[in-house]
């Protein structure tokens, strides 16, 4: 069975609806989602987890607020791992806690 799998990331004006993509191979597939603050990041894992995916992994622009709300609410249905800057240079050399 192919793992599916999701990267999402954050930046101003994401819509999940239209900055989604997704590549397959024959291991797995993994979508890319963007979003444009944290609330919108849990409710697009969510959907993302009642289409099977079972691992996302955070961009770098999550804090470690943002990280925690995901985290949460995938909680026992997918796993979570993150990119980790703790200034993110496409975020003016801001956290994602300092703007989400």
């Amino acid at each position: 069975m192919a793992l599916k799998a999701a990267f999402i990331f954050i930046a101003p004006n994401a819509d999940p609806a239209i900055h989604r993509s997704a590549v397959e191979t024959e291991q797995v597939t993994l979508i890319s989602v963007g979003v444009p603050s944290y609330e919108v990041a849990v409710d697009a894992a969510q959907k993302l987890v009642d289409e099977g995916v079972a691992a996302f992994e955070l961009c770098g622009g999550f804090g470690h607020r943002g990280t925690a709300m995901v985290s949460e609410a995938v909680k026992g249905k997918a796993a979570v791992g993150v990119v980790r800057f703790d200034i993110h240079p496409g975020l003016e050399n801001k956290s994602g806690d300092e703007i989400f």
